[in-house]
């Protein structure tokens, strides 16, 4: 195991396995929370402002480090907006991403590790306009400069409170949760767990029961399984080929791979990676065993892909009075995409 593996690997039995926080963690938790109120005290006050960028902005986010689910549930919001008759684009961060210039438009051709893995799949799955740019307020403005867009999707925008937002649309992953509660680094939280107080849904990926509290349970469903070489796609349930597979998955969470692909009758050999791991041919086992990887690391490997290998689809399934809701409320916002923002000062 390499060195970040290792660190990770601690990171997460403290924040999820019950083991105890790392040493002095405690502290830089605490001088981060202070961080955070003071911001927070700054924008609230007016010393900071959120800037508009005369568009309505739908952000999903979470509170935790590492996947629960968020990239799966904005392929869901595009694909329903763009049913309801809305022309979105999406912003990104994009992680890892090592563009020549900054605001950068996602193509869906090029390779992640110019563009990052998450935005590249986003391109790919919704085909629409894909701006990264850590600023995402500079993003939305490259964006609707180009664009003849009605609303911006942002992914993973929570903490970026720069960018002034019309919804905000909270994922938890129902298994981990919030682990031990703690905020970076003696935790798992990018932010207290009351900003939940603020946030127009909260939306929770694979926990029975979750609606209980008021939130919303999403379920990732998978659907087929599709080759990476030749890009046939089959349904899980018509697989012929054996059950013993390689699985492979450099995201947040890959152990929730490796139960779905059990859940479906597989006896996975599992290969965990960090998150936005940048594969290459070698990481990939040679024995002859099927390979079945995430779409996230799919679009990673393609370039060195045998046809033996194929990624798993899913779709983000939620209950029908959400999408109620939010189209309600999409039709109340008060400002059309076009307005003029109001001056910087």
């Amino acid at each position: 195991m390499t060195l970040r593996g290792r660190i990770e690997a601690r990171l997460l039995h403290a924040w999820y396995g019950g083991g105890p926080p790392l040493p002095g963690s405690r502290v830089l938790a605490w001088l981060y929370g202070r961080l955070l109120a003071l911001r927070e005290w700054l924008y609230r006050h007016g010393i900071l402002s959120a800037r508009q960028v005369g568009c309505p902005v739908l952000v999903v986010g979470n509170l935790t480090v590492g996947g629960t689910g968020k990239t799966p549930l904005v392929i869901a919001l595009a694909e329903q907006l763009q049913a309801w008759g809305y022309r979105p684009g999406i912003l990104s961060r994009g992680y890892g991403a090592a563009p020549s210039s900054l605001p950068h438009r996602v193509e869906s051709e090029e390779d992640a590790t110019r563009c990052g893995d998450e935005p590249l799949l986003l391109a790919r799955r919704t085909g629409l306009p894909v701006m990264i740019d850590p600023d995402r307020v500079r993003a939305a403005r490259a964006l609707l400069a180009a664009e003849e867009v009605d609303l911006l999707l942002c992914d993973d925008g929570l903490q970026h409170r720069r960018l002034a937002r019309e919804i905000e649309i909270v994922v938890i992953d129902g298994q981990r949760r919030f682990g031990n509660g703690l905020l970076l680094p003696a935790g798992p939280l990018r932010s207290p767990l009351d900003r939940l107080d603020s946030v127009d849904y909260r939306v929770v990926n694979g926990a029975a029961g979750s609606e209980s509290d008021g939130a919303v349970a999403m379920r990732l469903k998978p659907q087929h399984l599709v080759n990476l070489v030749t890009g046939e796609e089959i349904e899980v349930t018509a697989w012929q080929g054996e059950r013993r597979v390689h699985a492979l998955a450099g995201i947040g969470h890959p152990q929730r791979f490796f139960a779905t692909l059990r859940e479906l009758g597989f006896d996975p050999i599992e290969h965990p990676f960090a998150d936005h791991h940048r594969f290459a041919a070698a990481d990939l086992p040679a024995d002859g065993h099927p390979l079945i990887m995430t779409e996230k690391d799919a679009v990673k490997c393609a370039a060195f892909a045998r046809p033996h290998h194929w990624w798993l689809r899913v779709e983000a399934e939620l209950p029908e009075r959400f999408w109620q809701a939010l189209h309600v409320q999409l039709a109340q916002l008060a400002q059309p995409c076009g307005a003029t923002p109001p001056k910087e000062q």
